[in-house]
């Protein structure tokens, strides 16, 4: 059943269609009176864009709402006999079945572009300089598949780490003596790959803004290629100013570490707090034990997917994991 993007009220319908599919009018929430769920009229740009900003609402959206609540004008809402709303066995099957499905498809494309954003910062023609990207070639490819396959099991063993400590928390978490809110009520243990999935948009986004323009290519400008400041410009003279703006050079801040690490952490840890509807403490307990389960299978993994990549096999295996360990 929908809910209210707003105040996560389950709600029988979200929109009702006259007489094309064009010609709808949104519904208001019968709680907090707002429309039931704005992204329904909205373009898959806007959610796309919505989902990198990390906007609560658009997840609502598209874990409980995507493709519901349409109703024909002059149709009845359905109820069941004691009074409240009705909900098929048949459809929640279909429902869940299909949300499965999404997840394949997703989490395929995904590990796709996670694959190669690897692969242009692993392999690199010469060590150590991730300015250019290697050619393709047939090493090349036999080192990307072998990088595919290492982010396979990788993303598999996150995804699995965190649905044994969501089961863990939601077993552990006292029963609610109110009545629960609408995002407990519908929530199912398939949300959480899908919710993981969706929050790693945003450092996938800037990771792959990142492979594509290298910022490393500066370091190669000798001095008398680098622009010059202006004369009038006003510099930084405090050394703990100067000590703090040193830190954020590129030699010293792996900036792509950052990305995936730092932020990816608190766009997963986002996303399963609007979810799992706990306290942020819990998401972030969660996160971590994720973390443990991918850092033990990167270990695993690092020495046969840094065999063949075209640089040292050691070299390779320890940016493997420099780049996948919290």
């Amino acid at each position: 059943m929908p809910i209210c993007t707003s105040c996560a009220q389950p709600t029988p319908y979200l929109y009702t269609v006259y007489s094309s599919a064009y010609n709808f009018r949104l519904e208001q929430c019968t709680a907090c009176h707002a429309f039931a769920d704005p992204y329904v009229e909205h373009d898959t740009l806007t959610l796309l864009l919505d989902l990198i900003l990390l906007k609560r609402d658009v997840y609502r959206h598209l874990l409980y709402n995507r493709g519901l609540g349409a109703r024909r004008a002059g149709d009845k809402t359905p109820t069941n006999e004691g009074g409240g709303l009705s909900t098929r066995p048949s459809q929640q099957r279909h429902s869940e079945l299909a949300r499965w499905w999404l997840i394949v498809k997703l989490g395929a494309a995904l590990i796709c572009v996670d694959a190669f954003i690897r692969w242009t910062h692993i392999s690199s023609r010469q060590p150590g300089d991730t300015s250019e990207m290697a050619t393709w070639n047939r090493a090349a490819m036999q080192g990307f598949l072998r990088i595919l396959v290492g982010c396979f099991f990788e993303t598999a063993a996150f995804h699995a780490g965190v649905m044994l400590a969501c089961y863990t928390v939601l077993k552990a978490l006292p029963s609610a003596q109110a009545p629960v809110s609408g995002i407990r009520e519908q929530f199912r243990y398939s949300h959480i790959p899908l919710t993981l999935f969706y929050s790693s948009l945003t450092k996938l986004f800037l990771l792959f803004c990142l492979s594509v323009w290298r910022p490393d290519a500066a370091k190669t400008q000798t001095p008398q290629q680098r622009p010059h400041l202006d004369p009038n410009a006003t510099s930084f003279t405090h050394p703990l100013v100067v000590h703090a703006l040193e830190l954020l050079d590129e030699d010293k801040l792996d900036r792509e570490w950052v990305v995936r690490n730092v932020l990816g952490g608190m766009a997963a840890g986002f996303g399963l707090r609007v979810v799992l509807d706990c306290h942020p403490f819990f998401t972030t307990i969660i996160i971590i034990a994720g973390w443990l389960v991918k850092t033990a299978v990167a270990n695993l993994v690092s020495g046969w997917v840094g065999t063949g990549l075209g640089v040292d096999d050691k070299a390779a295996g320890e940016m493997w994991l420099a780049y996948s360990i919290p």
